[in-house]
């Protein structure tokens, strides 16, 4: 057996032990474990910064580009948001424990339904070092041991938050294996972390499409992912112009950088000429390049025609592509052509249409008159998220406490046995 497999199997036995203390930790005792891990995250914000200076001088002599070293960077108002985040999620209903759907059969038992944690977690990220303490508090908060994989290039940032969290669950009782933070920076870890069926329950991979991609095609455990967020806002022939222009420039120029951005605009053909043009402008001004189908490039000129390529791309950029179509029959065979399945969203007046498009269109979130950027677990009042899930199962959309939890059937009986 390798050293790393060695090592690697030692993290999988911890963390499976592990795992059965946390399941069974009382809310009191997981909340004092945040609030102590956010005060030694205060405790030792200068030990987290002369860290993360080393990471990001490594950065800048590796090449990293500027969107990169801006996502590794850490300063003290990043520092303390990460205090504050963990003080958040210990303010959040604890889901462990929750019963419902209890229903008594005719043969006198009841039978309903208690919500569990998943077990072991294993996360694998990229750049962002407070994923590391986002990561860890939630999936202490709702009962389970992580296991957590930073990039390389935060390795010393990623430890000094990985002692922050050691102390604060000392502190609060608990054992350090709750929570473990892979120190090896060999790549192969990653590919042993994923294929351990016997201690890890689930994968959730945060990072860019490739990594993710590799991840869900090599992994033996069950992955929660998704790989990218090509987000579409239809706007109806019956839309409000002015909503629908609101909407429309929010979801593409509010931030360009995150998964729910509208990265395609659909429009409906009778009202294009009319509403594309000031539209345009509006993008145009903001620095936004569009590109369009030749019925789009024919009303606001400046205007790049679109490739097949377009349709499919999730640009994280200032661009847009831009299709002007029949009406929403065609707009929803767009968008199950070429969605990835995140977010889309619908602008119109008319219930009917509306409410098609909330059945028919089968992403993680479907919305009516609002921005795709609501796409997100605070918005949506769930607290931090792991993550946005596009699978149908286990977790589908914004993944927070309860995504990280399941159900088993309980049944209470007073003496009962079958006829």
């Amino acid at each position: 057996m390798s050293e790393l497999l060695k090592y690697m199997q030692g993290l999988g036995s911890r963390a499976k032990a592990a795992a059965r203390v946390i399941a069974r930790a009382d809310t009191g005792q997981k909340n004092e474990a945040l609030e102590q891990i956010a005060k030694q995250i205060e405790v030792r914000q200068a030990d987290i910064l002369k860290a993360n200076a080393l990471d990001m001088k490594a950065g800048e002599k590796n090449g990293l580009d500027a969107a990169l070293l801006d996502r590794l960077k850490l300063d003290e108002e990043r520092v303390a948001a990460m205090a504050e985040g963990l003080r958040q999620i210990a303010s959040l209903p604890d889901p462990v424990g929750e019963m419902g759907q209890i229903n008594a059969r005719p043969s006198g038992i009841k039978v309903g339904q208690m919500r569990v944690p998943l077990g072991v977690i294993g996360i694998i990220y990229e750049s962002r070092p407070n994923v590391t303490a986002d990561a860890a508090a939630l999936c202490l908060k709702s009962g389970n041991a992580c296991i957590l994989r930073g990039g390389s290039e935060a390795k010393y940032s990623n430890q000094a938050i990985a002692a922050c969290i050691d102390e604060g669950l000392q502190r609060a009782g608990l054992p350090v294996d709750v929570v473990q933070v892979i120190e090896t920076t060999d790549r192969n870890a990653v590919g042993e972390l994923i294929k351990m069926e016997g201690f890890v329950d689930v994968i959730i991979p945060r990072g860019g499409k490739g990594l993710i991609e590799r991840i869900t095609k090599d992994a033996r455990v069950p992955v929660i992912k998704h790989l990218h967020g090509v987000c579409h806002v239809y706007i109806d022939d019956k839309a409000d112009s002015e909503m629908a222009k609101s909407i429309a420039f929010n979801a593409k120029t509010q931030r360009y950088g995150t998964c729910n951005t509208m990265e395609t605009l659909l429009v409906s053909r009778s009202v294009a000429p009319s509403l594309l043009p000031e539209l345009a402008k509006m993008y145009l001004d903001e620095g936004v390049e569009l590109r369009g189908c030749e019925k789009t490039c024919q009303i606001i000129g400046d205007c790049h025609l679109a490739t097949e390529a377009d349709w499919d791309e999730e640009y994280l950029a200032p661009i847009l592509s831009i299709r002007v179509v029949k009406d929403i029959d065609m707009a929803m065979e767009h968008i199950h052509q070429h969605s990835s399945g995140h977010t889309e969203s619908i602008v119109t007046s008319d219930y009917s249409r509306a409410m098609r498009f909330l059945r028919e269109v089968d992403s993680s979130s479907v919305m009516v008159n609002a921005s795709t950027r609501f796409a997100d677990g605070f918005e949506y009042g769930l607290g931090g998220e792991i993550g946005i899930s596009t699978n149908k199962l286990h977790a589908r959309g914004p993944v927070g406490l309860v995504g990280l939890t399941t159900q088993k059937y309980i049944v209470l009986g007073e003496g009962h046995i079958r006829q």
